[in-house]
């Protein structure tokens, strides 16, 4: 059984490597997990020995199979608790991340199996982010960032980019939540900002806001 720490940098790593095909290197994870580089290289070297990562100097960390699995079982863990605590406990997304956190480290697989089967086998979490299988697979959809999307087109809300409390809060405000249909109706040369419409509703959303937004586009 591993600990809290070890499975956060196993989670850690695991983000980072969706981002690219290259290992990632110890300053990488330092700042995912704001912590200190030398902190970084003492557990590569703990998790090295586990056989749960691999480290090549000047190429980075890459998990082994072993490693990925546990990594992407802590990710289904995490998002699991976070549909359970907005869907059945009344959270907002905006509350869950937290929570989810401490929870995400229980290690009993009769209890998660139990609470997937419960939730009816749920194959995104609150903020749009895939839950791994009992197995470890992820299905990634593919998605655009709202910024990407031209006028007059229509795009689908699937995710956010940016979980935090903030940010969600503001969507909240605005109305913007998954599967809410968003037409992109002007962009401005000047600032890259865009009038949309959901719904009834228009109104002019920051470059910013934007790049922080995932859709599909409209069928």
């Amino acid at each position: 059984m591993l600990s809290k720490s070890e499975e956060n940098y196993l989670k850690a790593i695991f983000h980072l490597s969706v981002k690219t095909e290259k290992g990632i290197s110890t300053n990488a994870i330092a700042q995912q997990l704001d912590t200190k580089a030398s902190s970084v290289t003492d557990m590569v070297k703990k998790l090295s020995e586990k056989g749960l990562v691999l480290y090549v100097k000047y190429h980075g960390v890459t998990l082994t199979d072993k490693g990925e699995k546990i990594a992407a079982n802590v990710i289904r863990k995490h998002r699991l608790w976070e549909v359970l605590l907005v869907q059945k406990f009344n959270f907002n997304w905006d509350e869950v991340h937290e929570v989810a956190e401490q929870l995400e480290h229980i290690h009993s697989k009769k209890l998660i199996n139990e609470m997937d089967a419960f939730l009816g086998f749920p194959k995104h979490d609150p903020h749009g982010d895939p839950i791994p299988d009992k197995d470890g697979n992820i299905n990634f959809l593919e998605k655009s960032l709202l910024s990407t999307i031209g006028v007059n087109m229509k795009a689908v809300c699937i995710g956010v980019k940016d979980t935090s409390s903030d940010f969600l809060r503001y969507l909240d405000k605005q109305e913007i939540a998954l599967g809410k249909e968003i037409t992109v109706l002007e962009k401005e040369a000047f600032d890259n900002s865009m009038l949309i419409r959901i719904g009834a509703n228009e109104f002019t959303i920051s470059q910013q806001i934007a790049t922080n937004i995932y859709v599909k586009n409209k069928e």
